[in-house]
């Protein structure tokens, strides 16, 4: 094109060069806002390395992002009013409640469920059957609950409880159990309370979950309590006990999913399509548990080892119209 051609369409010059910017910057992954993407950080480990994990990729994308560490109740308005934008583990054991009003009022995106699948229940040492025979029916803890007693609830015993939201008290009262709940102070010190009850083959009963690094190096079973229905949350008269709600376990075979603020989708289009494209197992999640809290790496360390020992797991999270 001459000169005067250039002179004559100036608009529709500047026109193409703006499409033609646009559509590389989606190409090529950059940042559609140059806001840093702020991920959430709670309290326990696989869900912190895999935070880690996620904005590694998300950083090599092109993007900023920044962590937070919020306590599992304040996280949801955080993320409704967009002060906060990814949460990578929601559990349904824990979480499913408020979530589901979250994504029901529009706030929150469910980013869809890992492949893993997830339980949160009491649980104990294999060894503490020798001493409760009947384990792990929960009625054998009627009979033997004694056992599990600390000097700060002698002479009931002990359930360590986790730091997060749990119906344990309620669950208690409505089984008639002869326990006290006891809440650790994060999720590290149930696993020093383990460790110590294992090296001394001492009953213990406490907080765990599946998919973690303990299954893989204690043997151990959950208590199994009656099996979970809605209704034994709001109805008393539902189950065992007429009197009392929460007369149940948790959920067996519960999803375990990723959520994000509704904003994420239009302020980071590339970023909100590799999360909803992140799948794991349980394995996947147990083994960046067990990289801190077995072989003692720390947080950042774990994360990095993680994705170069399994960069066939997580280079295709990406979409291929999004990379560099």
């Amino acid at each position: 094109m001459s000169k005067a051609g250039f002179r004559k369409h100036p608009v529709w010059i500047v026109l193409v060069l703006v499409m033609l910017c646009e559509s590389q910057t989606l190409a090529s992954g950059l940042l559609e806002t140059d806001e840093p993407i702020k991920l959430i950080l709670n309290d326990w480990t696989s869900q912190i390395v895999l935070t880690k994990v996620v904005g590694h990729i998300l950083e090599d994308m092109g993007y900023e992002v920044a962590y937070a560490d919020v306590k599992v109740d304040e996280q949801w308005g955080a993320m409704v009013r967009g002060i906060l934008h990814v949460q990578v583990e929601v559990w349904e054991g824990t979480m499913s409640q408020v979530f589901g009003r979250m994504v029901s009022g529009g706030g929150i995106v469910d980013l869809g469920s890992y492949s893993a699948t997830t339980r949160e229940e009491w649980w104990y040492p294999s060894y503490v059957e020798e001493q409760c025979p009947g384990l792990p029916d929960w009625r054998a803890l009627k009979a033997c609950a004694d056992i599990f007693a600390v000097p700060e609830t002698a002479p009931r015993g002990r359930y360590l409880a986790g730091p997060w939201e749990k119906p344990d008290a309620a669950r208690i009262r409505a089984l008639g159990l002869e326990l006290t709940a006891i809440a650790a102070k994060d999720g590290n010190a149930l696993w020093v309370e383990l460790e110590k009850a294992i090296k001394e083959k001492r009953p213990i009963v406490l907080f765990n979950w599946t998919p973690n690094w303990v299954e893989a190096v204690y043997d151990g079973k959950f208590i199994e309590f009656p099996d979970y229905h809605p209704d034994c949350e709001t109805k008393p008269e539902w189950g065992v006990n007429p009197e009392f709600a929460y007369d149940c376990g948790n959920p067996k075979n519960g999803w375990l999913k990723k959520a994000a603020w509704k904003g994420v989708e239009s302020n980071w289009p590339c970023a909100f399509q590799m999360l909803k494209n992140m799948d794991l197992d349980n394995a996947h999640f147990a083994r960046m548990a067990a990289l801190v809290d077995v072989d003692r790496l720390s947080y950042d360390a774990a994360a990095e080892k993680w994705l170069s020992d399994n960069r066939n797991t997580w280079s295709n999270w990406p979409p291929e119209s999004c990379k560099k």
